[in-house]
């Protein structure tokens, strides 16, 4: 298995007494990161392979004890020990609604703006069989919406009555019509359902109103999920925040986003500049490609910008997030080779690095694949290895950024042909940042980031055109989200620091 990796901040140590290791247990690493609250500068950084199938401490504590070797400080110095999670394959959640298109998808948006998984998504009223299946999804929480409020109550006081008598013992936030929120919460607590009531994700048609939902989930998951999945033992390690990692990078994006722009009061007193020394219009986009999922994060209105382009369904939130559940490079990898092609994988070797296919064991792509998805602590270290990694890797950005991305749908009406967008209009976006390990470590990192722009083969994908490209150069950008949430002055510092340009380096 691979050993601990890690570096020493260019700068040196910084013995501060004001000193925060930030935590981060994922599914295929735990990192740690030790930062200089006084500078934003990072004292040192170090990974260990994960160990949630054993003791999550034990990972822990070897990324921890190398950090302390490369920075030359004491754990006992931190003043704070932050941590996020996405281990154990994350926050799985089942979202219940009303109409697919409407309090389904409100519930959906919500759940994955909480930095959940959403594995399955039920509408109407709950046949007996779909409670069987959302029994087998094993979800960590429910999100039971249904209903505007004033709106239909019979749908969700039956699927109230029908999660009653569900085997699962999921935590269930009701997020649904307010007349019957509390008499659904009835219904299940009289079952023995913990439960947790917050405002209706829909609460009329065309508004969204997903952060209450989100917050409950947090919640939720910091007072049961915890516990449930065994991070428990990692607590003697943490105080404060914790917090599914999704939700981290989603507020280091949305601290970015406000970066370039007015500076709100809050922002003024933390020190967070009104606009970055560069600058960027529009909106923010991350892209952070793990082991086992591939998430985007946008943070902007994304209102259509071509002439005529009329939006339709659902308001898109400011603050979105969309998480590809089948792309991962190492968990995942057999996922991505499915959906884009063999063929197409060994090409985008090729590009890269000539020979890369011959150079693979039995020259057999499929295999080598494959092989990731047992060993998924791997490293690449030969050139075939970094081929591969990257054509993987930039496959799950290009599909999970046109996943995430508004489509331009041709539409005919009474009046004659329409474009009509369904999302969000991403192509004006000025600052694309990509984040997660296979980016962050491979020498192809640029050509990977690259893959989320528009291109001429998906004409009808409003992704990025030219946004100013950035690199979470040591991966740091879970650990800016949790430091926002004490301080924010240190988290843009932090974010400066650690944030590189890759204008001008080759693709």
């Amino acid at each position: 298995m691979a050993g601990p990796t890690g570096r020493r901040h260019e700068g040196g140590p910084a013995l501060s007494a004001q000193l925060a290791l930030l935590y981060d247990l994922g599914s295929t690493f735990t990192k740690v990161a030790a930062v200089d609250l006084a500078t934003g500068a990072l004292v040192a950084w170090a990974k260990a392979p994960s160990s949630v199938a054993t003791d999550v401490t034990e990972g822990l504590e070897t990324a921890l004890g190398e950090a302390e070797a490369l920075g030359g400080f004491d754990r006992r110095q931190a003043v704070w020990r932050l941590a996020s999670s996405s281990a154990a394959g994350g926050l799985r959640l089942v979202a219940v609604g009303l109409v697919p298109e409407l309090t389904g998808e409100a519930a959906r948006r919500a759940a994955l703006g909480a930095g959940a998984k959403v594995v399955r998504t039920f509408s109407y009223e709950l046949t007996s069989g779909e409670v069987r299946d959302l029994d087998e999804a094993r979800p960590d929480i429910i999100l039971l919406a249904g209903g505007t409020d004033g709106g239909n109550k019979s749908v969700i006081l039956q699927n109230a009555s029908s999660l009653a008598s569900a085997r699962t013992d999921a935590p269930i936030v009701v997020a649904g019509n307010k007349v019957v929120a509390e008499e659904v919460a009835r219904v299940l607590q009289a079952a023995g359902k913990q439960t947790w009531v917050t405002e209706n994700v829909l609460p009329s048609v065309g508004v969204l109103n997903v952060d209450p939902a989100r917050q409950a989930i947090r919640e939720v998951f910091i007072r049961r999920i915890v516990h449930a999945k065994g991070f428990d033992r990692a607590l003697r390690y943490v105080e404060g925040v914790l917090m599914p990692t999704p939700t981290a990078v989603l507020t280091a994006a949305q601290l970015l986003a406000q970066a370039a722009s007015p500076a709100r009061p809050r922002d003024r007193e933390a020190g967070v500049p009104a606009v970055t020394p560069a600058g960027w219009p529009g909106g923010v986009v991350v892209v952070d490609v793990g082991g086992a999922t591939t998430d985007v994060h946008s943070i902007g209105k994304g209102e259509p910008t071509q002439p005529g382009l009329i939006p339709k369904g659902l308001p898109e939130p400011v603050a979105k997030r969309t998480v590809e559940g089948d792309l991962g490079v190492r968990w995942n990898a057999t996922s991505i080779l499915e959906a884009v092609g063999v063929e197409a994988i060994q090409a985008l070797m090729e590009k890269v690095v000539p020979g890369a296919v011959a150079a693979t064991p039995g020259a057999d792509v499929a295999r080598a694949v494959t092989s990731l998805r047992e060993e998924t602590w791997r490293v690449p270290a030969a050139a075939w290895e970094i081929a591969l990694d990257y054509a993987l890797a930039a496959s799950a950005v290009d599909l999970a950024v046109s996943r995430h991305a508004g489509q331009i749908e041709e539409v005919y009406t009474p009046s004659g042909k329409v474009s009509v967008l369904y999302g969000k209009d991403l192509t004006e976006f000025g600052l694309l940042v990509g984040t997660g390990g296979p980016i962050v470590s491979n020498r192809l990192r640029t050509a990977i980031v690259r893959a989320a722009l528009s291109s001429e083969r998906q004409p009808l994908a409003l992704k990025p055109r030219r946004p100013r490209t950035v690199i979470d150069k040591h991966y740091v950008l879970y650990a800016v989200g949790l430091l926002a949430e004490r301080d924010r002055a240190a988290a843009w510092r932090l974010a400066r620091a650690s944030l590189i340009d890759l204008q001008g380096e080759p693709s």
